[in-house]
């Protein structure tokens, strides 16, 4: 993760990329879904997760791209450490880059969609960290699976959506309860229980599944 963060603050490639990517997103939703002045009601939160998602396989898809090259990934892998510790150092590259890009994604909405998202911050907080954590997790394991594979960047969303559809699900549910002029607390607190589940199985098979991954 330190090695990521050393080589990005340098040039902010990444980040920037993601970041525009997102905001993007954002803006051609807001042109097509705003009328008059007036956004269709209850498009904030499916617009919020879907940027989330597409700017997270943006990100996935670069999480190993600098060790494909001059044999860095097997230089990686011999290192004496634990694959676990691999695997968590490029979760945790990938859960700040991300949370950068939401917080931007975020403020973006709520100006173009007249949305009141930041009324009850920590349950916002919560259904974004829960469902990071979910979607960036199943991302990490299969981009370290596909780093040898000319195709990667057509087969990372192929195999990463079908997977994380129920946390993006609960994601969208979630938001759009905290958003209503009456919010559901308690639907919001179920939908964020929801992702805790997913976060721990999709964490547990991920933790289970890399070591044998990059071996192969």
């Amino acid at each position: 993760m330190c090695k990521d963060l050393r080589i990005e603050s340098r040039s902010w490639e990444m980040i920037s990329t993601i970041v525009f990517f997102a905001a993007s997103c954002v803006l051609v939703f807001s042109f097509a879904l705003v009328r008059e002045g007036r956004p269709i009601e209850g498009v904030a939160p499916g617009i919020i997760w879907i940027s989330v998602a597409f700017a997270g396989t943006l990100g996935l898809g670069r999480a190993f791209e600098r060790e494909r090259h001059y044999d860095a990934l097997r230089g990686l892998m011999m290192a004496p450490v634990e694959r676990s510790a691999i695997f968590s150092g490029k979760l945790l590259g990938i859960l700040l880059l991300m949370g950068i890009t939401e917080l931007i994604i975020v403020s973006v909405v709520a100006l173009m969609f007249q949305v009141t998202l930041f009324e009850r911050p920590l349950y916002l907080i919560a259904l974004l960290v829960t469902g990071t954590v979910g979607f960036a997790s199943v991302g990490t394991l299969f981009a370290a699976m596909l780093v040898r594979t000319r195709s990667r960047g057509v087969l990372l969303p192929v195999l990463l959506y079908p997977i994380t559809i129920p946390v993006l699900i609960a994601g969208v549910g979630g938001t759009f309860a905290l958003i209503q002029a009456d919010p559901n607390l308690d639907l919001v607190r179920f939908w964020i229980a929801t992702m805790v589940f997913f976060d721990v199985v999709f964490l547990t098979l991920a933790l289970w599944t890399f070591e044998l991954v990059m071996t192969e």
